[in-house]
């Protein structure tokens, strides 16, 4: 395993103006170790993908408490896939229901996070899933 830092981006995509959340996971995920940029409020996909592209990250985190994650998250995807980082981790939270978020899983992402979700774990998975990555990459 190489020294090489996780790096992150976390994004508010849409209208949604609260970022309470996304900053905590930020924070949480830097103290862990990682490398993160906050996007700020009011993201459009473009901006997202943009952003993900110039900061050259292994995940995209999306924060979204408006509801309008189905026509929004899809919309990322689509922008990073356009600017050849259809590879890149996706990842989210806030206020999904479930069977959105089973629908989201099968459409690219690959874990979504809930109301109430630990940070600890948060972080687990993304070391984890980031890690494994890196691990086929090498082989």
């Amino acid at each position: 395993m190489s020294d090489r830092k996780i790096r992150v981006l976390i994004a508010k995509p849409g209208l949604d103006g609260h970022d309470r959340g996304a900053k905590t996971v930020a924070t949480v995920l830097r103290d862990a170790g990682m490398e993160v940029v906050y996007s700020g409020l009011h993201q459009t996909p473009e901006m997202i993908a943009e952003a993900a592209l110039q900061e050259d990250v292994d995940v995209v985190g999306l924060s979204i408490l408006s509801g309008a994650h189905m026509s929004l998250f899809p919309r990322i995807r689509e922008a990073l896939t356009a600017r050849d980082m259809g590879d890149v981790l996706l990842t989210g939270g806030g206020i999904i229901p479930e069977e959105d978020m089973t629908a989201l899983e099968g459409d690219g992402f690959s874990k979504l996070f809930g109301p109430g979700t630990r940070t600890t774990d948060i972080v687990a998975w993304i070391e984890t899933a980031v890690n494994e990555r890196w691990a086929r990459e090498e082989a």
